[in-house]
């Protein structure tokens, strides 16, 4: 499948996907979604706590890296775990611009460390931000009561439904802790339904720059 970088609205880069037609974020600002709605929307509501997160689509890194950036003003300690099936090629890795565009020029290392670590290792980036990749199918993901927190980050229901599923969900939902939380970008009826039937309480937030809204979902004490 052909691919090529792109800039998206915000001046951040992303990778597109010609034959889909679909992009690694949104065209209308890789940073300004990630910001949205993993952060604002998602670890925002963790402030001075030590979480684990799943993170379902690690591609570029970037939402790793923000949240790596973020995580001092938030006072956390973060255990990340990255789940993709098809990593990104590390020369495409070096032609994303997101240190400079995040003024992270200081962190590059970090950001370089974080693509340079071997797979299905846990790597210390800080004395309060541990990360692991695992390269992994989602449909393979067994994690129970593990998680505070997952960005649902897959390419969307139009290419890969099959990623959007009850059955995927399930898992989200057993890899959770209770009163663990789920965002996403998504925002379709099919979705929300699938969330529902596995037991999540969804509730439709503002969507990022170009996208009306996105979903919370939350797995309630029983």
């Amino acid at each position: 499948m052909k691919r090529e970088i792109i800039q998206t609205q915000d001046g951040s880069t992303t990778i597109h996907l010609e034959e889909w037609n679909e992009s690694y974020h949104s065209k209308h600002g890789a940073i300004q979604e990630a910001k949205h709605v993993f952060i604002k929307n998602g670890l925002s509501l963790f402030k001075r706590k030590t979480i684990s997160i799943l993170e379902i689509g690690f591609g570029t890194g970037l939402n790793a890296f923000i949240s790596f950036l973020e995580a001092p003003s938030f006072e956390q300690n973060i255990n990340y775990v990255g789940v993709e099936a098809y990593p990104v090629a590390s020369e495409e890795i070096l032609s994303m611009n997101y240190v400079d565009e995040l003024n992270a020029k200081r962190q590059l290392g970090i950001f370089e460390k974080m693509h340079k670590s071997n797979w299905n290792e846990k790597i210390a980036l800080s004395d309060s931000f541990s990360l692991t990749k695992r390269k992994q199918y989602f449909q393979d993901i067994d994690d129970v009561n593990q998680f505070d927190l997952i960005y649902f980050d897959a390419f969307g229901y139009r290419v890969q439904p099959e990623l959007w599923s009850t059955e995927i969900f399930k898992k989200m939902y057993d890899a959770l802790k209770e009163d663990g939380v789920l965002v996403t970008y998504a925002a379709r009826g099919v979705v929300k339904r699938s969330m529902i039937e596995v037991g999540f309480r969804v509730e439709k937030l503002e969507g990022p720059p170009g996208k009306r809204e996105m979903f919370r979902a939350f797995k309630l004490k029983k």
